[in-house]
């Protein structure tokens, strides 16, 4: 029920997103539900991700950004080339619990000019989901944000 970005395009034009819509809300209504019921000596139990995500940070990261209105990227499934312009959400292998979003698009989408506007709001979105999001240039001044539950005290 999560898109991570790296899924086919979605089919079906105004209702199936519409339908799609009304499942991503439904699932991150469950995910705020579960935070209050094992956040319960939290101030705030909706601000800090629960040990549900932070034991499959990858869905809960992609969930929050899809609830938000943000659209992930997309790759056709015959060619594997990058078909829509959006987030993409992968686990960072030698940093488990830890992801890292990407900005990503076809080629001459523009996507790399949008990138830090992007990137800046999808941890804007993180943050406020008591995700620590920081925003980093890689290689060839590409934009990422790395994503890790907040650190012990947060």
């Amino acid at each position: 029920m999560y898109d991570d970005g790296d899924g086919t395009p979605r089919d079906g034009g105004a209702r199936a997103a519409q339908a799609r819509a009304a499942e991503v809300r439904v699932a991150f209504e469950g995910l705020l539900q579960i935070r209050r019921l094992t956040n319960t000596g939290a101030a705030d139990p909706e601000a800090i991700p629960a040990a549900w995500e932070r034991g499959r940070t990858v869905r809960a990261v992609a969930l929050a950004l899809e609830a938000s209105g943000i659209t992930p990227s997309a790759v056709d499934e015959s060619t594997g080339q990058r078909v829509a312009t959006g987030y993409r959400v992968r686990a960072r292998e030698e940093e488990p619990g830890t992801v890292t979003v990407e900005w990503l698009g076809p080629p001459g989408s523009g996507a790399v000019a949008q990138e830090e506007s992007a990137l800046t709001e999808c941890a804007r979105v993180l943050d406020r989901l008591g995700w620590d999001a920081l925003l980093y240039r890689g290689r060839g001044h590409h934009r990422f944000l790395e994503v890790r539950p907040p650190h012990p005290g947060r």
